[in-house]
């Protein structure tokens, strides 16, 4: 028997997703990735990329505050090692993700623990294969796997991943650690530049590390960083390697030349890597219409239809532009709403 939803994802949009349609009695089912090595080292285990974040600052509903009593009562109790590990300033990501998923549970979502490695699309009811070899049937699906951020590959900036090495300025650039203080952006682009000039709002000095000796980002943007103060660009640059310790985390980066073999070494407290990121739509082997950079497309103005009829795209899996978890989640809820009208209107 076909399912009437089947979620494939488990950040917020997936989450959201599945709250919305549990309240509507769409019974859905989850697939919230695998707990596999090489999701693991790629960064798409479940709970998407929010539960590889420390502090969560700008999530509506949640201000700093001891919330270790609430975690005990609200989650399960496999998982009140988050209320001893609660930092008393808000809420962490992983934390978050976890009320999220418990608060789908709570409404009778059902969950797998698997991955979703191979959908067909070409007719109705969807057929969807996990890695695990399970085969279901679904009446409409939503997607929501999300984008991983794109690194430089480095043993170091694996090391210090959420200890002063990040992907988004937006997520983490207010946070204490790396306040008034001299911090890194590597990349030359839209986002690079972005990143950029939102981060000089905090730190004491910005530097770019670039590989080349002009700014691959739009002229109005490169112009932006260029004519500010704070920001200086280091030509002709790449990070050799994340320089720190245990107790303060990034403490600066050693860089080496494009040009000569000579390196350098900068003082920092953090480091955002603006690079890009890669949507995790490999599974759906052009099951739907993607862009270039192969994010999903919404094929309605204000609406998370795809181009195949019944299937819905949430989160960043169709968004380069915002990539904040409060937009994901209001994407997750628009899908759901948009599932069950498209069902209803089936007879389904």
């Amino acid at each position: 028997m076909a399912e009437h939803v089947v979620i494939v994802g488990s950040g917020p949009a997936g989450w959201t997703a599945a709250i919305y349609a549990a309240r509507a009695n769409l019974n859905p089912l989850v697939f919230e990735g695998a707990v596999t090595e090489e999701n693991r080292q790629q960064g798409t285990l479940p709970l998407g990329q929010l539960a590889l974040t420390t502090e969560v600052e700008n999530f509506p509903g949640f201000p700093a505050g001891d919330l270790s009593g609430y975690f005990k009562t609200a989650l399960d109790e496999e998982n009140h090692y988050l209320a001893d590990m609660h930092h008393k300033q808000g809420v962490s990501g992983p934390e978050l993700m976890n009320l999220m998923r418990k608060q789908a549970a709570n409404f009778g979502t059902r969950i797998e623990t698997d991955d979703i490695v191979e959908v067909d699309f070409s007719s109705r009811p969807f057929k969807l294969k996990s890695l695990e070899g399970k085969e279901v049937e679904a009446h409409a699906v939503i997607l929501a796997t999300g984008a991983r951020a794109n690194y430089l590959g480095l043993d170091s900036e694996e090391m210090y991943k959420n200890r002063g090495v990040s992907a988004c300025a937006v997520c983490d650039g207010a946070l204490p650690r790396f306040r008034n203080k001299p911090l890194i952006v590597v990349g030359g682009g839209d986002s690079a530049c972005e990143e950029a000039d939102y981060l000089a709002k905090y730190a004491s000095k910005v530097h770019i590390i670039h590989r080349r000796d002009e700014l691959r980002a739009s002229k109005v943007m490169a112009d932006r960083v260029l004519a500010n103060d704070k920001i200086q660009v280091e030509w002709n640059s790449v990070v050799d390697e994340v320089l720190g310790d245990d107790e303060n985390g990034v403490t600066g980066v050693r860089l080496k030349s494009t040009v000569d073999d000579s390196t350098r070494e900068l003082e920092a407290g953090g480091m955002f890597v603006a690079i890009g990121h890669t949507p995790n739509t490999k599974f759906l082997d052009g099951q739907i219409e993607l862009t270039d950079k192969k994010y999903a497309v919404w094929t309605v103005p204000f609406r998370t239809n795809t181009s195949v009829e019944g299937v819905f795209a949430a989160g960043d899996i169709a968004d380069s532009y915002y990539r904040q978890a409060v937009t994901a989640a209001g994407t997750g809820c628009m899908a759901a709403l948009d599932a069950e009208r498209w069902l209803a209107a089936q007879g389904i």
